[in-house]
């Protein structure tokens, strides 16, 4: 009968058990206006996404606007694993195409993805 009492006893709190949320957020976005050298005078506007923390890892874009236009996009942040470092190139050349952060998620790197995607969008939505 102990024996039972106890397999119940270790049992009921697994049972209970419910994991974090995946990510969260750390800080917000921030927005830098640059000015580019050329005859033209454009100009570019440099937007941090906020750091997301997931269980891989944090998360962090930096996202770069020529006009209306992402221009490009790179990451400040991203957990050091095999599958993010093969998923990262993949993800910027979607959101590039896309000029959005519409995109689809990496298979592999489906927590980074997510989290990438979120910064990427706090992003945009802080450039106005």
């Amino acid at each position: 009968m102990p024996v039972l009492v106890l397999s119940i006893a270790g049992l009921v709190p697994v049972w209970l058990y419910e994991p974090s949320p995946a990510t969260t957020s750390s800080s917000t976005a921030s927005t830098t206006t640059t000015s580019s050298s050329g005859s033209s005078g454009s100009s570019s506007t440099v937007v941090i996404g906020p750091s997301l923390t997931t269980e891989k890892g944090d998360v962090q874009v930096e996202v770069t606007f020529a006009g209306s236009k992402i221009s490009s996009v790179r990451m400040l942040k991203q957990p050091n694993h095999p599958q993010t470092t093969a998923a990262v190139p993949v993800l910027i050349k979607e959101t590039l195409a896309a000029q959005s952060a519409d995109i689809d998620t990496v298979s592999g790197a489906t927590i980074t993805s997510g989290a990438y995607k979120k910064s990427l969008q706090a992003a945009i939505d802080a450039r106005g």
